[in-house]
């Protein structure tokens, strides 16, 4: 038995799912905040796909006296190859859209399960690593911890508040759009 194509509209809502994948990579996808009296403003850590900005040599210098590693790009290998991943992403959900077949629908949801499960496994192995990895020569002593990904937590002075970015949020966007079609042609 062949099965039908998904609808046009389901086409459209696909493809505007391929484009906020293709967004997202212009936009932050998490920071993390670090406030303390002396910082009121904050310092942040900000991760895009394929960079890290923010006041990041401030909290390394400050991370120095808890015996914490440094944040740079060399400690995060996903940055050199995350956004060729995000473009391969793009364009197989454009290509869903054009063939308008619900297998491929499945795969491609399935796709970004599977992507998102990595990206928090691995973004959680890393903020785990940082924390618990501290210095025992550190001229502060302090447990380990583990920021959280989301959240806020307290660390000696500091307040850290984790909160996604907007590229995070075009790609959340993106998954509900490839999940409308589901219900829209639940009947084809």
């Amino acid at each position: 038995m062949k099965a039908r194509k998904l609808s046009l509209v389901s086409s459209l809502l696909i493809a505007l799912a391929a484009g906020l994948v293709v967004l997202s990579l212009f936009f932050p996808w998490w920071q993390m905040i670090f406030f303390a009296p002396q910082y009121p403003e904050g310092l942040n850590i900000i991760v895009y796909p394929n960079k890290l900005e923010g006041e990041i040599d401030i909290v390394n210098g400050l991370n120095h006296y808890i015996g914490m590693e440094n944040f740079s790009e060399e400690n995060f290998p996903e940055l050199a190859y995350l956004s060729y991943l995000v473009i391969g992403l793009a364009a197989i959900t454009l290509l869903t859209a054009i063939l308008r077949k619900k297998p491929l629908l499945y795969g491609l949801i399935g796709l970004f399960i599977i992507g998102g499960g990595l990206g928090v496994w691995d973004l959680t192995r890393a903020l785990r690593k940082f924390g618990t990895n501290l210095s025992p020569t550190a001229p502060i002593k302090i447990d380990p911890f583990v920021p959280p990904l989301l959240g806020h937590n307290t660390v000696a002075n500091f307040v850290t508040e984790s909160i996604l970015g907007y590229g995070a949020y075009f790609l959340i966007a993106a998954f509900i759009l490839l999940l409308i079609p589901l219900w829209k042609d639940r009947t084809r």
